[in-house]
């Protein structure tokens, strides 16, 4: 009996959440060890069909680079990066296309099908879903101090969204699961970071909630003690300090750009932990770091 209670108590703590976030938009960027542990892979299916249930709308954008690098290694293509950046070409382009296209899209789909859930595979070329164009990255030259132009091959980043597709799919009450590629100016293929597409999507879908699946607990303080609210002003002298840095900076710079364009809230949160999307959206406590855009009082949700 006391098991029993437990749970409803569960169920009654959920309730002020689930009325709040009915009918709402959740984009949430799925990577890391939930994408390749058996169990983590099943909790977010069962997640994910969970929200769509009960009346939230997500819509899942994927990453898939470990992936990547493994099929380029099997092919005898190795991989390169530059500056953190995976450096792509027109072979790497290929592979990049087949697996987050192909391979990974159509199973995370499968996955989400074969919980109950109705799901449909996109890439940011289906539907023109997303305008993109080549990036170019600029830095200084430390022997001349002149800037120089970093050339990362057929990688883009967001130009802009196209949201159409996504809303005659929420109102038929699929869930979309996006590969982040797309067509570039001259109709080439570009390969661009999945936290900058999951932002820009949340941005363009005016999403109640953009959430980002890590490998670790949230953002961490120079103690390592994680930090559960954020605001913009905070993130400025985190980043300053090197507190924020490597992979975490686009994610982080993700979140500040759909914040900006009215996006509510921002969660980076542990994907290794099973089912953390239900633990961050329906518990008080939250399990991540929580990222609002104005200062305010400590208060999750």
């Amino acid at each position: 009996m006391k098991t029993l209670i437990e749970k409803a108590n569960i169920l009654i703590e959920s309730l002020p959440f689930i009325k709040k976030f009915f009918g709402k938009t959740f984009v949430i960027k799925y990577g890391g060890a939930a994408m390749v542990d058996e169990a983590l892979k099943n909790a977010f299916a069962e997640d994910v069909v969970l929200l769509n249930f009960i009346g939230i709308k997500p819509v899942i954008v994927h990453g898939g680079g470990p992936k990547i690098n493994k099929v380029m290694e099997q092919m005898g293509k190795k991989p390169t990066f530059i500056h953190g950046q995976r450096f792509t070409d027109s072979e790497t382009i290929d592979i990049v296309e087949m697996v987050l296209g192909g391979l990974i899209n159509k199973q995370i789909v499968s996955l989400i099908n074969s919980h109950g859930g109705r799901s449909i595979g996109l890439s940011g070329k289906d539907g023109n879903l997303i305008k993109a164009r080549k990036k170019v990255i600029k830095k200084v030259s430390p022997e001349t101090g002149a800037p120089e132009i970093i050339d990362l091959g057929l990688v883009g980043e967001v130009e802009k969204v196209n949201p159409q597709i996504l809303f005659s799919m929420e109102r038929d009450g699929f869930i979309p699961v996006i590969a982040p590629i797309s067509a570039g100016q001259s109709n080439e293929t570009l390969n661009i970071n999945a936290d900058y597409v999951a932002g820009a999507i949340a941005s363009a879908l005016k999403a109640e909630k953009l959430i980002l699946l890590t490998d670790v607990e949230g953002i961490k303080d120079k103690k390592n003690n994680l930090l559960t609210n954020l605001n913009a002003k905070k993130i400025k002298p985190l980043v300053a300090n090197g507190t924020i840095s490597g992979g975490m900076l686009p994610k982080v710079q993700a979140c500040q750009s759909a914040l900006a364009d009215e996006v509510k809230k921002a969660h980076i949160i542990d994907g290794r932990v099973p089912h953390a999307l239900l633990l961050e959206i329906f518990t008080e406590k939250g399990i991540g770091t929580e990222i609002v855009r104005e200062a305010r009082k400590s208060v999750r949700k």
